[in-house]
Formats: C-alpha cells, sequence, structure tokens
C-alpha cells in the first residue's frame, strides 16, 4: 500500500529573500527532508529564480526534488447560480426536522436567506430547553421557526462547505 505524504502548497515568498511572489511569476520549488524535531517529514520551500543558485552544488542541503514553477493567477471566487426558490425550498422543506445535522443545515440556510435580506428576523424565545428564533420572508406575515443550534465557528464553516458543495451539484 502506497504512503501518503503532505506537502505544503507554496509559501508565497522566497525562502532566501523574503520577496513575495507574484501572480504569473516563475519561481522554483523545492522539497526537503524536515528536520527530526519537525512534525512535517518533508518541507516545500520556494525560491525566485534569482536566488536559485543553477550549481547543483550551491543548492540548499537536503534538497531532493525542485521543478519551476508558475505562480498562478488570482482565481475568482466560482459564483453559484442557484435560484433563490431552490434556497426557500430547502429551507421550507427541513421545517419540522429533528436531526441535529438537519437542524444546523437549516439554521446557515436562514442565516443565508437573512444576508440575502429574503428572511427577516422577528424575535428569539426559549422552547423546550433550546433557542428558536422566529423569522418571516420578505413580503410575507407566515412565521417560520428556527432552531439555534449553538454551532461554533468551526460547525459553521463546515455546514456552509457541505452547502456549497450541494448548491455546485458537487455531492
Amino acid at each position: 500500500m502506497a504512503k501518503e505524504y503532505n506537502i505544503s502548497r507554496t509559501s508565497g515568498a522566497c525562502k532566501a529573500c523574503g520577496k513575495a511572489l507574484s501572480p504569473n511569476d516563475e519561481y522554483v520549488a523545492t522539497v526537503r527532508e524536515a528536520p527530526a524535531d519537525d512534525e512535517e517529514q518533508f518541507l516545500r520551500e520556494d525560491y525566485c529564480l534569482g536566488c536559485w543558485p543553477d550549481d547543483p552544488a550551491r543548492q540548499p542541503e537536503g534538497v531532493f526534488g525542485a521543478w519551476r514553477a508558475r505562480v498562478p493567477p488570482p482565481a475568482e471566487k466560482k459564483k453559484l447560480f442557484v435560484d433563490d426558490e431552490v434556497l426557500i425550498n430547502f429551507f421550507e422543506r427541513l421545517e419540522g426536522a429533528e436531526e441535529p445535522a438537519k437542524v444546523c443545515f437549516r439554521f446557515v440556510l436562514a442565516l443565508v436567506l437573512m444576508r440575502k435580506k429574503m428572511l427577516v428576523y422577528d424575535r428569539s424565545e426559549a422552547s423546550g430547553g433550546c433557542d428558536v428564533w422566529t423569522m418571516h420572508f420578505k413580503g410575507s406575515e407566515q412565521a417560520h421557526r428556527v432552531i439555534d443550534p449553538h454551532m461554533d465557528e468551526e460547525q459553521v464553516a463546515e455546514v456552509s462547505r457541505q452547502l456549497g458543495q450541494i448548491l455546485e451539484g458537487e455531492l
């Protein structure tokens, strides 16, 4: 069975001079063994072309792999072309769900819809040992109750990532 090694992405700066590598700059990426006290097994170090010696005898000690690369242009954030009705449909279909994952998912959907100014927060109350937000859609009087699962930042980020994958059709 093949062993998996994690090698970091570019640091974005030259190891020798500290100069920031800009989009479309060419550089030399290297891999070398990490010191014994380091958690990583291998280290990646990047060098601008001006600092990288072509003579192997002058290259940094311990380098066992080097290649030329180019800093990619900054990636544009993917735009999700999801109809607002799809978000509303997800939100409404999850009404009454009791499974923790679905409660968290619906809460994040509520936050997204609030940010899009489609869902309006009315009030919060304690009910059955949890906080429940009462909300309504703009232009509607119908109340929607949303359980606040008191997620930490990591949980919100994970549910947001999952939501993004679903909306991009990756799941």
